[in-house]
C-alpha cells in the first residue's frame, strides 16, 4: 500500500473520485478551477495522474475519438479500490487532527 501522497496527488485522486466516469486532464483542470479556484497545469495534471496510476491508484483506459477534438481520443481515469481506501485513511487522518484541535476564535476585522 502507498504510504504516503503528495497534495497534488491527494487533490488529483479525488478528483478522480468525484469526477468518475467524467474524469479526465481538462475535466479535472475544470474542476479545480471551479471548486477550488485554484489553476492547475494540464502537464502537471497528467504526469501526476500516472504517477498515481504507477501506485495502482487509478486505472486509465481511452475513449472513442469524437469530432469536436479532431478524432483525438480522451484518456478516462478512475480510482481503483486502493485508491478508494487511500482517500477513506487520508479522510480519518485529517478528522483525527481536526478533532484534537483546539478551538479556533478567529477575530474578523
Amino acid at each position: 500500500m502507498v504510504d504516503h501522497l503528495g497534495e497534488f496527488e491527494e487533490l488529483m485522486l479525488t478528483m478522480v473520485a468525484i469526477l468518475d466516469q467524467e474524469a479526465y486532464g481538462n475535466a479535472i483542470v475544470q474542476a479545480v478551477k471551479d471548486q477550488l479556484d485554484r489553476n492547475v497545469n494540464l502537464s502537471a495534471v497528467h504526469i501526476t495522474l500516472y504517477r498515481l496510476q504507477d501506485k495502482g491508484l487509478v486505472t486509465s483506459e481511452m475513449g472513442g475519438a469524437t469530432t469536436n477534438r479532431g478524432g483525438r481520443r480522451k484518456r478516462f481515469f478512475r480510482i481503483t479500490n486502493a485508491g478508494k481506501r487511500k482517500l477513506n485513511e487520508l479522510q480519518e487522518q485529517r478528522l483525527k487532527l481536526w478533532k484534537m484541535l483546539p478551538e479556533l476564535k478567529f477575530v474578523v476585522r
